[in-house]
């Protein structure tokens, strides 16, 4: 399948906020952005001010990223939310976070979004007893997400319970660290989602 392979950094600084794609990297002073907070490129420190369809664009490219979709799904995505009962673009947040990989990294079971995406394709994941091994396979209300016991003892696994707590999970999410295993209480609701995103100006940029 096709995804993205360049540099994770250059991404962030593209969108001049951190997308925190590197884990612990994006928390530390080596982060690139915090050395050169301007976008890559000759022209990145004299770049003019965007117009508003350059806002709304680099709003959907910057959601995009962070949930490391490619442009083809993120559009089927915001299509599946038009048709759905409530705000759209809430909804389509509520969609993004319900991909297992976003679950299994809100869960503190990986130290990015690309590193539960792995998890996933190698199948250490369970939900409901069996292996999933799809990362944009959409959990529901009261599924149960657990590594494989023959994979608990992984260093990433073993990192996970040691650091357990040191991140926020989200409300809609109950964890047990210690048998590596999360309860979808239910789908998130806009409040319950803290990614920095402007989902209106996505809305506008589609609805033209």
């Amino acid at each position: 399948m096709a995804r993205y392979t360049g540099a994770d950094c250059k991404l962030c600084r593209r969108e001049k906020t951190k997308l925190f794609l590197k884990g612990s990297k994006c928390e530390s002073a080596k982060c690139p952005i915090e050395i050169r907070p301007y976008p890559p490129g000759e022209h990145g420190r004299g770049r003019p001010k965007e117009s508003e369809y350059q806002l709304q664009l680099r709003e959907k490219q910057k959601t995009r990223r962070i949930y490391g979709v490619l442009e083809k799904q993120f559009a089927n995505y915001y299509e599946e939310a038009t048709r759905k009962t409530g705000k759209t673009g809430e909804v389509l947040l509520q969609i993004l976070e319900s991909r297992l990989d976003n679950v299994v990294y809100r869960a503190g079971f990986a130290q990015s979004r690309d590193a539960a995406r792995q998890q996933v394709r190698h199948g250490h994941i369970l939900v409901n007893g069996k292996k999933v091994d799809i990362p944009s396979y959409r959990v529901r209300e009261h599924d149960i997400i657990e590594v494989r016991e023959t994979k608990r003892n992984l260093l990433p696994y073993e990192v996970a319970r040691a650091t357990a707590g040191e991140r926020t999970v989200p409300a809609w999410l109950g964890v047990v660290p210690e048998k590596l295993r999360v309860l979808v209480h239910q789908l998130p609701v806009r409040q319950q989602i803290d990614t920095q995103v402007q989902e209106q100006l996505i809305v506008e940029l589609y609805s033209k």
